[in-house]
C-alpha cells in the first residue's frame, strides 16, 4: 500500500518534508543550545534527549573510576574508564598515543555511541589533570569524526553540588553501536609538523607542562630528555583552571591568559598529549582558534629519538638535588 504523502501532487510533498525537518530540529533531542562547555542546568534539560549520550569517563586520575561510577552517577549515564578503556594506547614504542582507527571504532561503539549521538563528557570535577582527561576524549572523539561532543562545566561534582539534580547507582552497561570513524587529521600534529614548527616554520608550539618541566628541572617518566622542543612558549595547563571553583575559568580570562600564543596556527604538547588537550580545548573550542592542534605523541615522542633537539635550563645543582631526593 502506497503511504498517503506519496498520493499528494509533488509540490505539496516537498512543502511537507520541509516542514517536517523544521519541527524535527525544534523538537528535543537535538540537543538544542549546546555549546563545546555545557552547564549544569543545560546537562539537566536534554539528559533525557533520544540523541544525547552521558559519557562519565572516571578513572584513577581524578581517585575514581568504575567503583565511583557505581556509587553514584548521573541517571542514564554511560562509563568509560580514561585510564583503563583504550582511550590512550601504545604505537611506535610511545605511551599515551591516539588509537587507531579500528580501536577508535570499537571504544567508541562499545561505549554505545554512533554518528548521530551528541556526547557530554563527564569527568569527575576535582582537578586541573582531571580537566585534562575531559578534554583529551573531547578532542580524540572530534577527531574520530564526531560532530557533537560537549564537556560538563564543573563535573560529576558540580551536578552532584546542586541538591535538586538525581543520582543512581549500580552499573548501566551501554547499549554497543556500530561506529564508523572519519578522521580529522586537521586536528593530530606528527612529529614531523612539530619539527617544521620547532624550524620556525608554520605553527607556534605551546607546551602545557608546569614550567618545572618545561625548564628542566623535572622530567615525566615516559620522557627521555630534560627540557622543551626549542621555540616553544610554556602556557601551563593549570593556568585555564580555577581550583576554587574547579572548572575552567570564564572566557575573559582563558583570552588573557592565551593572548600570548601569537596569531595563526599552533600545536599544544606536553608530555604525553594529555595536559595538552586542555590548552587545545581553550584555545581552538572556546576561543575559535581553529587551527590548533594536538601532536599526541608530545615529549615522549619527541625524544625518543635522541637527535632530536631540546632546550634546557637545568644545571648540575639540579642533577645533585635529583641525585640526592
Amino acid at each position: 500500500m502506497r503511504s498517503p504523502l506519496a498520493l499528494l501532487p509533488t509540490a505539496v510533498r516537498a512543502i511537507v518534508a520541509a516542514a517536517a525537518l523544521v519541527l524535527a530540529a525544534g523538537l528535543p533531542g537535538r540537543a538544542a543550545g549546546a555549546t563545546p562547555l555545557v552547564s549544569v542546568d543545560w546537562l539537566a534539560a536534554h539528559r533525557g534527549d533520544s540523541d544525547v549520550v552521558v559519557l562519565d569517563i572516571r578513572s584513577a586520575i581524578d581517585g575514581g573510576g568504575t567503583e565511583a561510577f557505581a556509587q553514584a552517577h548521573i541517571p542514564g549515564a554511560v562509563h568509560s574508564d580514561y585510564d583503563k578503556d583504550g582511550w590512550r594506547v601504545t604505537r611506535d614504542g610511545v605511551p599515551f598515543r591516539l588509537p587507531s582507527v579500528a580501536q577508535l571504532e570499537k571504544l567508541i561503539g562499545e561505549a554505545g555511541i554512533d554518528e548521530d549521538n551528541y556526547v557530554v563528557v563527564v569527568p569527575a570535577g576535582v582537578h586541573a589533570s582531571d580537566f585534562a582527561a575531559a578534554a583529551r576524549v573531547y578532542w580524540t572523539l572530534k577527531v574520530a569524526g564526531l560532530a557533537q561532543v560537549s564537556i560538563l562545566d564543573g563535573g560529576f561534582a558540580a551536578w552532584t553540588a546542586q541538591a535538586s539534580n538525581p543520582v543512581e547507582r549500580g552499573a548501566h552497561p551501554p547499549s554497543p553501536k556500530i561506529f564508523t570513524a572519519t578522521i580529522d587529521r586537521a586536528l593530530v600534529a606528527a612529529t614531523a609538523d612539530v619539527e617544521r614548527a620547532e624550524q620556525n616554520h608554520g605553527a607556534a608550539l605551546v607546551d602545557a607542562r608546569p614550567a618545572t618541566f618545561f625548564l628542566g628541572r623535572d622530567k615525566a617518566p615516559q620522557v627521555a630528555l630534560y627540557g622543551h622542543i626549542a621555540r616553544a612558549i610554556n602556557l601551563d595547563h593549570a593556568s585555564f583552571y580555577d581550583p576554587a571553583a574547579n572548572r575552567l575559568r570564564p572566557a575573559a580570562d582563558l583570552a588573557r591568559i592565551a593572548a600570548q600564543v601569537p596569531a595563526g596556527p599552533a600545536i599544544t604538547y606536553c608530555n604525553t598529549g594529555h595536559w595538552a588537550a586542555t590548552d587545545w580545548f581553550v584555545l581552538s573550542e572556546i576561543l575559535g582558534r581553529k587551527d590548533t592542534r594536538v601532536y599526541d605523541g608530545s615529549m615522549a615522542a619527541w625524544t625518543a629519538d635522541a637527535s632530536r633537539p631540546v632546550v634546557s635550563s637545568r644545571t648540575k645543582w639540579d642533577d645533585l638535588k635529583k641525585a640526592l631526593d
